[in-house]
């Protein structure tokens, strides 16, 4: 088979040809060679495998970290390169879901290919020879734009719970369909897909997120059955129907919003979330049509839940959980210049930007559209006036601090708390008043008015 030109840096031919001079063969495996055939750039991420034994490995370089010893596989450091380097090996037992049982080494490259999960991913490239193994046809598969399991995949989806997973988030990235034995073979694994750590469920479903068009992804999660253990709380949005001008029901709403959404994480998961509260919300109002009064603060707390069973670092889930909460407003140019800088308060400067792109995704997600920038110009042009004019927006603005009231016999605590947050409201009504002597005098009013 013709082989097209691929680049072996120095570094790494260098760990092949010292492997070779002890009588092992090296090959290029995994997501390398797969993005070679893609036409994609691999960077610095190329994995290894090699008939040398870990130990053998050990012994032949100076700087190498056995981050995966038990199964097999070290670290080469050489240069700016991190190669990992895993034993040929085959494998037996998957009592926990996730990792074999028993490993035993092998000398032919094509054995250890059949261990590996989908066909693209089970191809390799001796570096010495130049010889290509795809025992598996995973070149063609490539070319059909398939994903297909090695295989039996009932088989590999036993051997990893994540598997199933991974299937999809492959096809939401890569704009892969999934072979239909191997798409048919997901349901019913998801009895090992539940013992997936939250953490390895957590990487794979943002990678799926942050993919081109991850409603597609989350369409396969939800048609597989994947969806209803990844993230249960989705569950109510399918077929509650909404009103005015609402195309679809609140779950194509969440996916269509993550599609017009930007590819950042936390604009992404405020996207799918923003609405997950409506199915609990939801009212009828007088002339019988739904109301969802109130859906923002419980979007936010199912979010935030959602995220933190996930493992999802915490200030990515206050930062998600903001935005949602922030997300029903409804400007309009008749707003006051308080209006504005009240909603600048509120929601921060440094949440702004993301809070607009997730108004203006929510509102394609309406029809199925593109994101128009247009829709939220007006605001914007409001906000950069308010923000240009030194205007007090927070507590730190103010022309006074704890200290100052404290000098006024207002002890910290509570009650300083409300004083503050009352002068605030005065500032931005009026920002003539934040000055020193007018919010001491307003704050010993204040005072002597409810005893504090």
């Amino acid at each position: 088979m013709i082989f097209p030109p691929f680049h072996i840096p120095k570094e790494i031919r260098r760990i092949a040809v010292r492997l070779r001079e002890a009588g092992k063969d090296t090959y290029v495996v995994g997501g390398a060679l797969r993005d070679h055939f893609l036409g994609r750039s691999h960077g610095n991420d190329i994995d290894l495998a090699s008939s040398a034994e870990p130990g053998t490995i050990m012994g032949l370089f100076p700087r190498v970290v056995p981050t995966g010893i038990k199964h097999g596989t070290v670290t080469i450091l050489a240069g700016p390169y991190q190669v990992e380097v895993t034993t040929l090996r085959k494998e037996e037992g998957y009592s926990d879901g996730r990792r074999p049982d028993r490993v035993e080494y092998v000398d032919d490259i094509v054995e250890d290919l059949g261990r590996r999960d989908f066909t693209m991913n089970a191809m390799a490239y001796e570096i010495i020879s130049g010889r290509f193994y795809d025992p598996f046809q995973g070149r063609e598969d490539i070319r059909k734009r398939l994903i297909r399991c090695v295989g039996d995949p009932s088989l590999r989806f036993a051997e990893d719970g994540l598997r199933p997973l991974r299937a999809v988030r492959f096809a939401s990235q890569l704009g892969f369909s999934i072979e239909a034995g191997t798409l048919a073979a997901i349901p019913a694994a998801k009895q090992v897909f539940e013992k997936v750590s939250p953490e390895r469920m957590r990487e794979e479903f943002l990678k799926i997120l942050l993919s081109p068009s991850p409603s597609s992804g989350l369409r396969l999660l939800e048609d597989t059955g994947l969806l209803s253990i990844l993230l249960p709380e989705l569950a109510p949005a399918r077929g509650c129907l909404q009103k005015g001008l609402h195309k679809f029901d609140v779950l194509d709403h969440l996916y269509f919003s993550a599609d017009a959404s930007p590819p950042e994480a936390a604009l992404r998961l405020a996207a799918l979330f923003h609405d997950a509260g409506k199915p609990e919300a939801k009212a009828e109002g007088p002339d019988g049509t739904p109301t969802f009064h109130g859906h923002e603060t419980i979007s936010s707390r199912i979010a935030k839940a959602a995220m933190k069973r996930l493992r999802f670092p915490n200030d990515l889930i206050d930062e998600v959980g903001h935005l949602i909460s922030q997300h029903m407003f409804n400007y309009d140019e008749t707003w006051t210049d308080a209006a504005v800088r009240r909603l600048v308060s509120r929601v921060g400067r440094p949440a702004l930007p993301g809070l607009l792109a997730l108004r203006r995704a929510d509102a394609a997600a309406t029809l199925g559209t593109s994101p128009d920038p247009r829709s939220t110009e007006s605001l914007e042009s409001r906000i950069s006036e308010v923000l240009g004019r030194d205007s007090a927006l927070g507590l730190k603005d103010l022309a006074v601090d704890g200290d100052d009231l404290a000098e006024l016999g207002i002890a910290r605590g509570p009650a300083m708390g409300r004083i503050l947050k009352e002068l605030l409201e005065t500032v931005l009504d009026d920002p003539e008043q934040n000055t020193r002597d007018r919010l001491l005098d307003i704050a010993a009013k204040v005072r002597a008015k409810h005893g504090a």
